[in-house]
């Protein structure tokens, strides 16, 4: 009978052990990484101390949405090194759609679920099939921020690409069909630059502002490939890259006022025989030109960083840390484009004008039969970069369907351009022709008492009028 009772005792005893052993409380340590100091959270932007009942203490949520189970856990302090990658905020407040949720084994979960709302601490109706992503200890930190209202707060590591990158519509469109698109415009443009300037009898003032008008956009689309791609998460390239996208985009559109000014003043001017030469001229379009493309693009920089964003820095443990701007702000974005608004209004009182003096002549010399050609050419130039700008601007509206019109959409603007600027012109189409093809293949030549072209190859050596 005591036997019995001995085994018994032993029996139980090794049941109760095993149990407690599997006990989370006899678990290993489960390490947490904490973004302030432990009797610290976030006031503001910066780490301040408070009082205990304000402390933030790690609650950990099993996947079945059970919370409160106890853990040993230790607090790691300090902010994710993320190394390339972008560092990143995210909130979970009252009624948000983000949702962050503490597993037992130290794992932040991520729930980015859209078409829901859920409560602060609503873990029995949260919906466990909402997308979610798992961060690693070392690649985030928690805490608690109070600004205005309180809510969980974690820096992370910002996630690289989708493994289903082939199965993402905005990854082909941002990474794959955009670098082709962009390209292809690039090589359109980079032909009608090399081919008006090295063409002698193009390289007038009109043939030097196309030149000019083309480099400003190959700047452009090359700025604008790279700040649509995905996989540059540095935010200090991409306040770069806008930059200089917007601001070439904005010069192209004050030599393209230029050209409109220039024919306009012809036009108007009763002796077009000016002592002025081409070369002065397009020294005078150049202070125009650039003088306000660089104190705008200076004013929109200095709005950007003084004004009109808001500082999110913070510090912490006598070190301070700020985030690197993402992107240009609304009032920089504004300084940007409203100008390119005015010239166009200019450009199209120059049109009207112009073109209703064109409509009461009846003679013209050769200069004038000469600008005829060009006022058709910046017309059609006109139009093709207005559309382009607007398609631009219904990108921001950070609908990925208006994103993908524009990249597809600027795919036309480059050919376009070279068929305006090359194909429509006929007389730089002979050029082309006469100095290359029937240079290589004489058996191609036409009879020459054909070609009128050779007229307007003695109107273009005109370099001063």
């Amino acid at each position: 009978m005591i036997i019995q009772l001995l085994l018994l005792k032993l029996v139980l005893f090794n049941c109760i052990t095993s149990e407690v052993l599997k006990t989370p409380e006899n678990a290993s340590t489960v390490k947490v990484n904490k973004c302030c100091e432990k009797d610290e959270i976030y006031v503001g932007k910066t780490c301040a101390k408070v009082n205990k009942s304000d402390e933030w203490r790690p609650l950990f949520v099993n996947e079945k949405g059970i919370a409160n189970i106890q853990i040993n856990s230790t607090l790691v302090i300090g902010l994710p090194d993320c190394g390339h990658m972008q560092l990143w905020p995210i909130f979970h407040y009252f009624n948000s759609t983000d949702r962050l949720r503490l597993l037992p084994n130290g794992v932040l979960r991520h729930y980015f679920d859209h078409d829901h709302a859920y409560e602060e601490y609503d873990f029995e109706n949260e919906n466990s099939k909402a997308p979610f992503h798992d961060y690693e200890l070392g690649k985030y930190c928690l805490d608690r921020k109070i600004d205005g209202f309180k809510s969980d707060f974690a820096w992370v590591c910002a996630p690289d690409v989708q493994k289903d990158w082939l199965t993402s519509t905005e990854f082909l469109m941002h990474n794959v069909v955009n670098p082709i698109t962009h390209a292809l415009s690039i090589i359109c443009l980079l032909l009608v630059a090399v081919i008006y300037f090295i063409m002698p009898t193009l390289r007038d003032l009109t043939g030097n502002i196309i030149t000019t008008i083309c480099m400003c956009l190959i700047v452009s689309q090359t700025a604008d490939m790279i700040r649509l791609l995905t996989v540059f998460k540095n935010h200090i390239s991409l306040l770069i890259t806008e930059t200089i996208c917007y601001l070439s985009m904005l010069g192209a559109f004050f030599w393209l006022n230029s050209l409109a000014y220039y024919i306009w003043k012809t036009f108007k001017s009763r002796n077009v025989f000016l002592r002025i030469t081409d070369g002065r001229k397009y020294c005078y379009y150049c202070v125009y030109a650039w003088s306000c493309t660089i104190l705008l693009g200076a004013m929109a920089v200095f709005a950007h960083f003084t004004m009109d964003y808001s500082e999110i820095g913070f510090q912490q443990s006598k070190a301070t840390y700020d985030e690197d701007r993402e992107q240009i702000g609304s009032l920089g974005t504004i300084i940007f484009f409203v100008p390119v608004a005015f010239t166009l209004i200019a450009d199209v009182f120059f049109f009207a004008t112009t073109l209703k003096k064109i409509s009461k002549m009846h003679t013209y010399g050769r200069i004038h039969h000469k600008l005829r050609h060009t006022f058709r050419m910046f017309i059609l130039l006109l139009l093709v970069m207005t559309l382009q700008w607007l398609f631009f601007l219904s990108s921001f509206a950070k609908y990925e369907g208006l994103i993908n019109a524009y990249i597809l959409i600027n795919t036309f603007q480059g050919p376009l351009i070279l068929y305006v600027c090359i194909f429509n012109q006929k007389h730089v189409a002979y050029l082309l022709q006469k100095t290359y093809c029937y240079t290589m293949f004489p058996c191609c030549k036409p009879n020459p008492e054909a070609e009128w072209g050779d007229e307007m190859t003695a109107m273009n050596t005109l370099n001063n009028y």
